[in-house]
């Protein structure tokens, strides 16, 4: 199934180091002359060509033109830039606070069409609401020690949420049933977020479905990941929001999805385990 993310940003920054090396190969030089050729210390170009360091943009028109290949420059740094981008740290996204990052995203909001949506820790921005998003979203900024907007950011991922309501916008859902449990707000918080959801999923442009604790895995738990229309997926871990558009993973991911949609319930069972969850939560 899905291959880790992490892999897949890795893969591509190997790519990039595969084809600096091919240039050092095909001009005869040794690593050492490469990095005597550009001025650098003896162990830099070793690792850049095993991947264990990011090029920059300077290194690798450097890189190319001690190898005599200057006109690949260009084409190298546009593939390093995508490399890079696919991988970027939560405490980078965030080191403003979270407010520019919901607004940042908000086109590409706007222009899907078709979302895909697997939740396995958390239930997605679009169906929070502002007690359960600042429950989150604290918890957030004090783990990753970054500024608190909270405040802004809520009102930021909410407003980014219309999208839920306007426009042509279709919404495939899926949450792992433990989500409904996890309290990252107070109990009450959480009662008031579920009844939010069982609203929610009375939309002709949503559909719910929720995994159960006892249905059998044909797809393990996976990473949470968003995917906008057919085009791009954004995977969430830990320490990184990784960015994926090439087809063929794209395409592993909507099969993924696929896949955990045929284990999941909808309609009244799905009620049903969010009902289970409300008496839990006012326990």
């Amino acid at each position: 199934m899905a291959e880790s993310p992490l892999s897949t940003a890795k893969a591509a920054r190997m790519t990039i180091a595969v084809r600096l090396d091919g240039l050092r190969r095909d001009a005869g030089l040794t690593g050492h002359e490469v990095a005597v050729r550009c001025g650098w210390h003896k162990s830099k170009a070793s690792r850049i060509a095993r991947a264990k360091t990011a090029p920059c943009d300077a290194d690798i028109r450097a890189w190319c033109e001690a190898c005599g290949a200057a006109d690949q420059a260009a084409d190298l740094i546009a593939a390093s830039r995508t490399a890079e981008s696919m991988y970027v740290q939560w405490r980078q996204i965030h080191r403003d606070g979270m407010r520019r990052v919901h607004e940042k995203t908000v086109p590409l909001y706007e222009r899907t069409t078709h979302f895909r949506i697997y939740a396995s820790n958390v239930l997605p921005g679009v169906l929070q609401t502002p007690q359960y998003a600042t429950g989150l979203l604290r918890s957030i900024t004090a783990f990753q020690g970054t500024p608190d907007d909270v405040a802004d950011a809520v009102r930021a991922r909410l407003a980014r949420s219309r999208v839920l309501y306007e426009g042509n916008h279709r919404f495939a859902l899926l949450v792992e049933e433990a989500v409904l449990h996890y309290r990252v707000c107070d109990g009450p918080e959480l009662a008031a977020q579920l009844r939010h959801l069982r609203e929610v999923m009375t939309r002709q442009n949503v559909s719910l479905g929720i995994i159960p604790f006892r249905a059998r895995r044909t797809v393990w738990p996976l990473e949470a990941f968003y995917a906008f229309d057919d085009s791009q997926v954004a995977v969430e871990t830990l320490s990184a929001e990784v960015n994926i558009t090439a087809p063929s993973e794209v395409h592993t991911y909507l099969r993924a999805f696929a896949e955990l949609s045929r284990i999941a319930v909808y309609g009244a069972a799905a009620r049903d385990l969010i009902a289970k969850a409300l008496n839990s939560a006012l326990s």
